[in-house]
């Protein structure tokens, strides 16, 4: 191992295939049951939470103008939002066994400050976030009635033994007297309206939480065609930066190194019959710039597609890199099995294009690259360099290739760059992309 990166010790891996199989799909009744117990729950707690959300929103435009106040808490309240906006789906999906998507931090793309001010804007217009808190409020209203209906099942049931009590009388609901007699029939009657008044919350909570929450197949034909299109925008515009960058590759070094050994066997073939020790002098020359020549085609083309990738993986790959990294690297890959090809290259070239970066431009003396398949089978890395910071998206830069790259596979891009340093660099990319 070269001595040039650090690499922590981090066991033995192993790939293991698990056999899974789908879940059944519980019973209607059971169902209900599953539902009614939800909306109990959302009855007891949801109060509380929708109130906290209302003082925030009224703190935050209350202190809006005292020192920035109003605006810390105006930020707090779009987090909590999304909080509550993922819960509800993830909650929704659980119970009615629907396939949904997780709710996701809208992304402007862009880094730096500006960048997550724009995507905190996106955020809070999120029209999949707000259908979500809808449905959530509409749930803890169905929760409160639930609970009324399931203390009125109860009294109606006390009130059916009302006979055995002595009293010829009985206290009945808004202030009625019921006969004895009659409080049997009565009780059970209650009873029975509110056990299908509860039954039937259930069930318009169903209805009204697969409308609001689930996407339209239209909706969803909208997203996965802007989705395509900008993967597609990305690929191309990935493709444009890469030859660019091949095309001054080869023009600023392999092409006038060429010339150059031209020139120089040009010499030695003048001077191989009046000064042969010259001439040998100059084919020397000319052998020592023809296998420099092959070296710098040698590193073009692994930056093109490095072989390794395919035939050992991203961690052997990113071995190789930091081994012949300028600066020292502390590699951290965790990774149980393999991830698609187009998303371990373009992790791979995010990776290689911040350590070049973070070695020519940033002055660092150390770069860390960390790597996981996240939960949601996503893979994610990240780089570290400890250089001079200050480095932002330029049209046809490295980074801009980095981050078409990464949004043609599919991920999400984040750089993190104050001047004064550090830099971070952060790629998401689904796995199956």
């Amino acid at each position: 191992m070269s001595p040039r990166y650090r690499r922590p010790y981090l066991g033995t891996m192993t790939t293991q295939t698990a056999i899974t199989q789908q879940p059944k799909a519980a019973r209607p009744p059971l169902r209900i049951l599953l539902t009614i117990l939800h909306l109990a729950a959302l009855g007891v707690i949801g109060g509380a939470i929708l109130g906290m959300l209302g003082g925030l929103l009224g703190a935050g435009l209350g202190l809006l103008f005292a020192f920035g106040v109003g605006v810390i808490l105006l930020v707090g309240l779009v987090y909590a939002l999304f909080g509550v906006g993922w819960f509800e789906v993830a909650r929704v999906g659980a119970l009615y066994r629907v396939p949904l998507a997780p709710l996701g931090l809208r992304s402007s793309g862009r880094p730096g400050f500006s960048g997550w001010l724009r995507s905190l804007g996106r955020q809070s217009i999120d029209g999949r976030m707000w259908r979500a808190i809808a449905n959530f409020a509409l749930a803890c209203l169905g929760g409160a009635i639930v609970l009324r209906l399931f203390w009125s099942m109860i009294w109606s049931a006390i009130i059916s033994f009302a006979p055995f009590s002595g009293e010829s009388t009985v206290a009945g609901p808004f202030g009625s007297v019921i006969a004895t007699a009659w409080a049997p029939l009565v009780g059970i009657l209650g009873a029975a309206a509110a056990a299908a008044g509860i039954i039937g919350v259930a069930l318009l909570h169903r209805v009204l939480s697969l409308a609001i929450v689930v996407p339209s197949r239209e909706a969803e034909l909208t997203e996965r065609v802007r989705t395509t299109t900008a993967q597609r925008e990305g690929a191309v515009r990935a493709a444009d930066l890469e030859r660019t960058r091949i095309e001054r590759d080869l023009h600023d070094g392999v092409q006038p190194r060429l010339v150059s050994v031209g020139m120089t066997l040009g010499l030695a073939q003048q001077k191989i019959e009046d000064d042969p020790e010259t001439a040998k002098a100059l084919i020397a020359e000319a052998h020592t710039s023809t296998k420099a020549a092959i070296t710098e085609l040698r590193q073009l083309a692994r930056g093109i597609h490095a072989s390794v990738l395919d035939d050992r993986g991203l961690d052997a790959a990113l071995s190789a890199l930091a081994g012949r990294s300028h600066i020292p690297v502390n590699l951290d890959v965790r990774m149980d099995g393999r991830c698609s090809r187009e998303a371990e290259a373009a992790v791979y070239f995010a990776i290689a294009e911040s350590l070049t970066n973070a070695a020519k431009h940033s002055r660092a003396s150390e770069a860390r690259v960390t790597v996981r398949i996240r939960e949601g089978n996503t893979l994610w890395a990240r780089v570290e360099d400890n250089g001079m910071g200050g480095a932002q998206v330029q049209p046809g830069g490295g980074l801009d290739g980095i981050a078409n790259r990464i949004l043609a596979a599919g991920g999400t891009f984040r750089l993190d760059s104050p001047q004064g340093g550090p830099t971070s660099l952060e790629v998401n990319v689904p796995c199956a992309s």
